[in-house]
């Protein structure tokens, strides 16, 4: 099987993940930023990682998403939400229905240490946004359990 693990990254921490992926898969494969990342029609497992803006995928996963026809898919995201808040399901399903086309095998999200910059922003605006109150406990994360539990969800994906 020939896989590619393409991520987007602004803080380093999907960027975790994916290279945890790619330690994780044992077949051919090639990992990338999503600038670089080449036409998915070549392979037959894409991993795809992303952060969230405004509750869905990056702009650049977005696109790269629809791309995605038949290949096996398995999405992975990091965000200052909680795992199980509402606002990092509905960001999980966004980038689900985008790949609609896709053979989805899995997902995985958790929570990423977010830039002190981007806390204060979003702390001054009139309506801060919702995984504003969730942002303190994502500090320090993605963690070394965060990385184990990513790793077991893909093999066991991998193994159905």
């Amino acid at each position: 099987m020939k896989s590619i693990i393409v991520y987007s990254s602004q803080t380093g921490n999907t960027k975790k993940l994916a290279e945890t992926i790619y330690d994780t898969i044992m077949d051919e494969k090639m990992i990338c930023k999503i600038e670089d990342a080449p036409d998915p029609k070549v392979f037959d497992l894409i991993c795809l990682g992303f952060w969230l803006k405004a509750g869905k995928p990056d702009p650049k996963s977005q696109e790269y998403l629809k791309k995605i026809t038949q290949q096996k898919l398995f999405l992975f995201a990091t965000h200052g939400a909680s795992s199980q808040s509402q606002h990092a399901q509905q960001a999980m399903e966004t980038a689900r229905t985008m790949a609609s086309q896709a053979n989805i095998i899995g997902s995985f999200n958790c929570p990423g240490e977010v830039n002190p910059k981007i806390l204060e922003k979003a702390s001054s605006k009139p309506q801060p946004p919702v995984w504003l109150k969730d942002a303190p406990d994502a500090k320090d994360h993605p963690d070394n359990n965060d990385l184990e539990q990513l790793s077991q969800t893909l093999k066991q994906c991998l193994e159905k």
